[in-house]
């Protein structure tokens, strides 16, 4: 069969693609920044990579007619502040395009939302469901919860509180009760629920068997990890305060940060299960998702990373449009450096951020990184999701990769922290030679003002990371 996948650059899309195509599904892969779509090598003769933008009804045309069921999972949230009326608009087009294809089943990723009350963000997600049942095909819903898996969101900011604070002062919505489920079993839902006739025109719940309040969840986490924590929950933190809380706390940008405020004030449980029997899918316990998670990362092995997506930084740009590093009005430190061995070279730049830190004055990119959250940026938190693979898209602390090839020897970074202006970091092998290149094109006075308040600061750093990165390796 033929499917089209939306949300293919995404925490879900990239981990349901490998299990479509061993299932002998051809897949039409939908992303806006094809430069972002990174498939194992394995993958690429099953797949079909289509760019298109949801919110440009032109794009849409490009849908192949013979496409046979689809997937809906796009989401907007953070990356603006009127994402509702973007996720409803999106969810319109896609139906609309829909129309001029011979398309027999849909399934959407949504978000539980059993409650009379419900967040903007739940209540955006209902609303694309309402928008995209009213197409002329078959629909299937499934509502999550909080999903556990290596690089999910949820885990993340859960592992965030856990391992950075023993002792935790909390605001009242910790007493909410979820049903959290583990990132392979959405995966079994989200594949077995396509053509299934027992799906058709339906939307379900799904979860895994433990409910429990936030507070259990760290608590478990905590004591899976052999963490003796402490949570006390006071009732005078408002929203604003809360997501400010969890902002400076856990590596989520402030939008996102807010978004999950809101939603976890939401009792989030499942109606029934009746879709396990149906698909024949038993969930596993929490503890035994965390286990698996661990497991995943021990052994180097996410697919996928919710820091990877855009909505970690709350920018919404195409790697595109800042591949091409501007000369033109731009201020560069420029530094070159012999070297003895090329693999090495790039083997230490393919490590850099994350765990390694940048090679030299680490405390003055962690300070650097504190500024940053402190005005409302992504500061250093964020780290990366592999220890030595980079791919374009990913993140690396407060960069984005926009170019990374090892066989050139070259990688390129954009800045994502609050700047007034751009910067970019280039570190490019040539013959036995690193060049190194930062380069900032200032936004007005106050652009040419910071570049020469940080300038002696830089001299230090770049000095330093490029002779310990040139430096041979102990083999």
């Amino acid at each position: 069969m033929k499917i089209l996948l939306t949300g293919s650059t995404g925490y879900i899309g990239k981990r349901l693609l490998p299990v479509l195509i061993e299932s002998g599904h051809e897949v039409v892969c939908c992303v806006r920044d094809i430069k972002r779509f990174n498939p194992p090598a394995s993958l690429r003769k099953s797949i079909t990579v289509l760019k298109l933008d949801l919110l440009d009804e032109k794009s849409l045309e490009s849908i192949p007619k013979d496409i046979d069921g689809a997937y809906y999972l796009v989401h907007s949230m953070s990356s603006s502040g009127d994402y509702q009326s973007l996720e409803e608009t999106s969810a319109i087009n896609f139906r609309n395009a829909l129309k001029k294809t011979n398309v027999n089943h849909v399934v959407y990723l949504s978000g539980i939302v059993n409650d009379m009350e419900l967040s903007k963000h739940l209540t955006s997600r209902k609303n694309v469901e309402i928008e995209l049942s009213k197409g002329d095909y078959n629909f299937t819903a499934l509502r999550a919860g909080i999903i556990i898996g290596s690089g999910s969101a949820s885990f993340e900011i859960i592992r965030d509180l856990v391992e950075k604070l023993p002792i935790m002062v909390t605001p009242k919505w910790l007493h909410t009760k979820c049903q959290p489920i583990g990132i392979s079993d959405v995966i079994a839902f989200l594949s077995k629920s396509l053509f299934n006739p027992k799906t058709f025109n339906q939307n379900f719940d799904i979860g895994g068997p433990d409910i429990l309040s936030y507070k259990n969840m760290l608590l478990d986490f905590g004591k899976m990890r052999n963490l003796k924590r402490k949570i006390f929950v006071v009732p005078i933190m408002t929203p604003k305060i809360s997501s400010y809380w969890l902002y400076f706390v856990t590596s989520t940008s402030y939008k996102l940060a807010t978004s999950l405020v809101h939603s976890m004030k939401i009792k989030v449980i499942c109606r029934d299960n009746q879709l396990n029997t149906i698909l024949g899918v038993n969930p596993l316990r929490y503890k035994e998702s965390l286990k698996k998670a661990f497991k995943k990362i021990e052994s180097n092995e996410i697919i996928s990373s919710w820091k990877d997506a855009y909505s970690s930084s709350g920018l919404n740009f195409n790697i595109s449009e800042f591949i091409r590093v501007p000369s033109f009005g731009c201020f560069k430190d420029s530094r070159t450096r012999s070297i003895k061995n090329r693999e090495d070279c790039i083997a230490k730049i393919w490590e850099i951020g994350g765990n390694i830190g940048w090679y030299y004055g680490n405390w003055l990119w962690q300070a650097r990184g504190f500024t940053d959250k402190l005005v409302g940026g992504v500061g250093l938190r964020r780290g990366r999701t592999n220890p030595s693979t980079i791919n374009v898209g990913d993140s690396i602390d407060f960069w984005r990769v926009l170019y990374a090839s090892k066989e050139e020897g070259r990688l390129l970074l954009f800045a994502e922290m609050k700047l007034p202006g751009e910067a970019w970091l280039e570190f490019k092998v040539v013959d036995n030679k690193l060049i190194q290149t930062a380069t900032f094109r200032p936004l007005g006075l106050a652009g040419r003002l910071y570049w020469y308040a940080v300038f002696p600061f830089h001299g230090f750093i770049f000095k330093g990371m490029i002779q310990q990165i040139t430096k041979p390796k102990l083999h």
